[in-house]
């Protein structure tokens, strides 16, 4: 294993392949037949286990339903709302036969060309059409408002530039689907379920997030208005982290979804649409790991607490398992997760190795002599600090450090991305200091052709009008036109 580790690329070094080398050594995931595709193994599955289950409780406070639609939808849906297809269309997989024949000595199969579908289907990249379909059937009242429903399923969008969890052609989400009465109660929706992803972002991946609302041009497929959450990577880049959008009655009139108001009038419904994906597992990542592998927020981590007894005998052996066995008995009454590794097949060493690769917060060992001394080894894997301490008390210690090291990685992210956040008015010192990062907080005259422009020059692009930042008129720093507020211009991924 420490030959193994020696081999994961340094950050400073090239932090595209680190990340790359982490996400497989680790043991996350690993590369699927289809290009583009991915495997996600159990380890990896189970940190996207414990943000679903989490996000499905704060979900649920809203008063949101878990359904599921299906994968396939007609192609005919999406030509209704034409912003929508024209988002879509160029990342659309498209079933176009229902079946295959094999060859007459069964080396090789074909599509029969006699099974062609009648109305090609689509795989679903979202599922805006679909739902708004089935809701028509739903609706038909005041009394049938609201309908807030939340879908964990799969979506393919066919990528031509892939990287494990940040962008692949199909990927893991939730996509939530919620109509109501009145433009202000969706407006409202949409805004509480952006705050829903801040808090989880912050308060249990440790994420320090910006929360802000798209320009005209990044907004989603047939939305009026995209609120995003941005991330800030070590790199400097941005991270889009979860976006939540109110779509007007754009998907009502496309599907003719009206209801009868208290005054017995029609009226056209009005709609959001709000997800997160596995792309929050690179967010993870890429905020808090190091050059030894993954740095895991206890609160996601499969693993919160590893126990590892160094033995020479049976005996010992023995007398380790009765003095540990009631700290992983109290450990878990508490709600921690822990791991007691006394596998005789591996080194200390490679135990060692294995779980700070894979970001486990808190080790604990015990050997002889601390039997003899009556203490135990902590360490902590934000830190990497190891201390022997006395074995009393240790189940109230290892709580209050979780809580510690979850609060230190966030302060951490937090100081760390504060650091790069800087106001610029001048877009020739813009164009030379974006190349190494960080969110600029420049002014901006509103135009499609000023956004475009920066993004030719730069790469860069709008991320964000931020919620946090107090707004004061200025001027434009690239056409010197009047600007009503400042953006957040990054470089993304």
């Amino acid at each position: 294993m420490a030959k193994e580790l020696k081999e994961l690329t340094k950050r400073s070094d090239n932090y595209s392949q680190w990340y790359n080398d982490l996400v497989t050594k680790a043991d996350l995931v690993e590369q699927a037949p289809v290009r583009g595709c991915m495997i996600i193994k159990p380890y990896g599955f189970a940190i996207w286990e414990k943000m679903k289950e989490q996000l499905d409780k704060m979900f649920k406070t809203k008063g949101v339903q878990n359904a599921y639609f299906p994968l396939l939808i007609p192609k005919s849906f999406l030509s209704r709302e034409a912003e929508h297809v024209k988002g879509f269309a160029k990342e659309c997989a498209v079933v176009t036969h229902y079946r295959l024949k094999s060859s007459e000595d069964g080396n090789s199969v074909e599509v029969d060309s006699e099974a062609k579908l009648e109305e090609e289907l689509i795989i679903r990249p979202t599922s805006e059409t679909i739902i708004w379909n089935t809701y028509k059937n739903w609706i038909h009242s005041w009394r049938d408002l609201p309908i807030k429903c939340n879908q964990w399923c799969n979506v393919m969008r066919w990528e031509m530039r892939t990287r494990p969890f940040l962008r692949t052609s199909e990927f893991l989400w939730q996509e939530g689907h919620t109509a109501h009465a009145t433009r202000e109660e969706a407006e409202k929706m949409a805004q509480d379920m952006l705050h829903v992803y801040a808090d989880f972002a912050e308060k249990y991946m440790a994420v320090p997030v910006i929360q802000g609302v798209k320009s005209e041009t990044e907004r989603f497929a047939g939305a009026l208005d995209t609120y995003t959450i941005e991330a800030m990577m070590q790199d400097g880049k941005a991270l889009q982290s979860g976006t939540s959008h109110f779509l007007g009655q754009n998907f009502a009139k496309s599907f003719d979804v009206t209801y009868l108001t208290k005054e017995n009038k029609p009226e056209y419904v009005w709609a959001t649409s709000w997800g997160v994906s596995t792309r929050l597992m690179g967010a993870l990542i890429m905020t808090h790991s190091d050059d030894n592998g993954l740095v895991l927020p206890p609160k996601l981590a499969p693993v919160q607490v590893v126990i590892i007894p160094i033995y020479k005998n049976d005996e010992q052996h023995e007398q380790l398992n009765q003095k540990l066995q009631p700290v992983i008995d109290q450990l878990t009454e508490l709600g921690v997760s822990v791991k007691y590794d006394d596998a005789d097949n591996k080194r200390p060493g490679f135990k060692y190795a294995d779980y700070e690769l894979k970001g486990v917060p808190v080790r604990l060992v015990m050997g002889g002599r601390d039997l003899e001394n009556n203490t135990i080894e902590v360490m902590r894997r934000d830190t990497l600090e190891k201390e022997n301490v006395t074995f009393d008390g240790i189940v109230e210690r290892i709580k209050n450090l979780l809580d510690d090291i979850q609060q230190n990685i966030y302060d951490r992210a937090v100081k760390y991305r504060d650091s790069k956040i800087y106001e610029c008015d001048d877009y020739e010192e813009f164009k030379e200091r974006i190349k190494d990062g960080g969110f600029f907080l420049c002014h901006w005259d509103g135009t499609a052709e000023t956004e475009a422009k920066i993004k030719e020059d730069t790469q860069a692009t709008i991320r964000c009008v931020p919620f946090a930042y107090e707004q004061t008129p200025g001027v434009d720093m690239v056409t010197g036109k009047p600007s009503k507020y400042r953006v957040i211009i990054a470089k993304s991924y």
